[in-house]
């Protein structure tokens, strides 16, 4: 199942000295390499994202800059076998004012790259802390704000997203010309443990609990449209993370097609077919990859849909991210035919104009 794509095995930049894409950074990488010294200012975008789930409930962290816009969210979902059971989610939305130094060139939270730290230590209103450092074994995730809703509560996140040795994870250039590029690296299946505290309730991240990151760094089209899916777990006696991209990488060349299984990536170098109901975003989604033998044959059912709509300025985006389950068979690089029985995960449809 060999890729096309160029596998990258040295540190390289993103960008020669101009601002443009640097042709040694297209490529594909199992560790991430890129420096993202992303030059100029007004289509880049710059984010660090991460979702941790268990099978009861999930906390997802968002530190991100627009170039002329900066938006930071913590987001919370509880959920039971009938379905949603509470959810929140806190955003502090700020012009810039220099904050792009703090997005590093590098994966937040690793020997490579500086902290991130965001809002104030005990933010008030919907103001929003959120914290990313590097700690021996992984990645320290910290977050504060308040509940939206009456009474106010705290809301106080502290995680640990483990990186074992060895794990790999997937890093890859999208380019779309020498102007216009995407640099993510994306990591599933990383075990997570730590604690969400809301008011005097605790929400535990265990044994059963999974991180995922989205690194970004790029320049961007004005308008956009992506489907991602990820998701992490135990199935056939293995350790498994999905993780694919749609419509955003056709034409380009690469993909953010990969599966890990047991820390090793197998990248896939075709593009999938998606098939969803963007009416009716809870019915359940298909991906497969091309051919008699897929790599990729999985149903996606959802259970519970995040809808976000935002009209500000020069930002229109219409999200609708659908957490679930995924279920069929994959095939890695060493030909293992692979039954996923419910991995827990989401899959999104995002059309962007910024």
């Amino acid at each position: 199942m060999a890729t096309h794509e160029r596998e990258i095995t040295a540190p390289v930049d993103l960008c020669l000295p101009d601002g443009r894409l640097n042709p040694s950074a297209a490529g594909w990488s199992r560790t991430p390499l890129h420096r993202s010294n992303l030059r100029g200012w007004g289509r880049n975008k710059r984010w660090e994202y991460w979702c941790v789930t268990t099978p009861t409930h999930l906390v997802a962290l968002t530190v991100s800059d627009l170039d002329f816009l900066t938006l930071d969210t913590v987001y919370v979902l509880e959920y039971g076998p009938q379905g949603p059971v509470r959810e929140f989610e806190r955003t502090a939305m700020a012009p810039p004012g220099g904050r792009r130094s703090l997005l590093p060139r590098a994966v937040a939270g690793t020997a490579e790259a500086p902290a991130v730290v965001v809002g104030p230590p005990r933010p008030t209103g919907g103001k929003v802390r959120i914290e990313i450092r590097e700690e021996d074994g992984g990645t320290r995730l910290r977050a504060r704000c308040l509940t939206p809703s009456s009474p106010k509560e705290t809301v106080e996140v502290d995680l640990l997203a483990a990186l074992p040795a060895g794990h790999e994870s997937l890093s890859v250039v999208v380019p779309w010309d020498e102007r216009r590029f995407q640099y993510t690296s994306k990591h599933t299946a990383r075990p997570a443990s730590g604690t969400v505290r809301i008011g005097g309730r605790v929400l535990e991240f265990g044994a059963d609990a999974w991180a995922v990151l989205d690194h970004g760094r790029g320049r961007w089209p004005r308008s956009v449209d992506w489907n991602w899916g990820a998701g992490s777990g135990r199935t056939d006696g293995l350790t498994v993370g999905l993780q694919f991209g749609g419509r955003w990488t056709e034409g380009t060349g690469a993909t953010e097609n990969a599966l890990c299984v047991d820390g090793r990536l197998s990248k896939l170098g075709e593009e999938l077919e998606w098939r969803w109901t963007p009416d009716d975003v809870m019915a359940p989604w298909t991906l497969t990859s091309p051919g008699d033998r897929p790599a990729v044959d999985l149903t996606f059912t959802p259970f519970h849909r995040r809808a976000t709509r935002t009209e500000a300025g020069l930002i229109a985006n219409r999200t609708d991210q659908c957490f679930g389950h995924y279920s069929g068979r994959i095939r890695d690089d060493e030909g293992r035919e692979i039954a996923v029985e419910r991995l827990l995960g989401w899959a999104e449809d995002v059309h962007m104009r910024w």
